[in-house]
């Protein structure tokens, strides 16, 4: 759309859309060209990545979920007994 170089003010600000349009051209032919960098390698210069040191695992802790466990019980159950006794009485 290089054919605009006949066109008045009034022209372009009467479409809002032409009047975006050639903003954005002569905002893009003023910007500088970026340059990209080249991806650098996380690790520095090495190729290839090092190899993993397996180490021990640790034994998973059950206490927790069982104290979890016996507290939800514990709480079920009293929940039940108030319940029972309130329709009792």
């Amino acid at each position: 759309m290089s054919g605009v170089t006949g066109a008045t003010v009034a022209d372009v600000t009467d479409d809002p859309e032409r009047l975006l349009a050639e903003a954005l051209r002569a905002q893009a032919a003023q910007a500088p060209v970026a340059h990209q960098p080249e991806p650098a390698l996380l690790s520095g210069t090495d190729l290839f990545p090092r190899p993993v040191e397996v180490t021990e695992r640790l034994p998973p802790e059950s206490t927790p979920a069982l104290w979890v466990l016996a507290v939800a019980l514990l709480l079920g159950l009293a929940a039940g007994a108030v319940v029972g006794l309130l329709t009792l009485v």
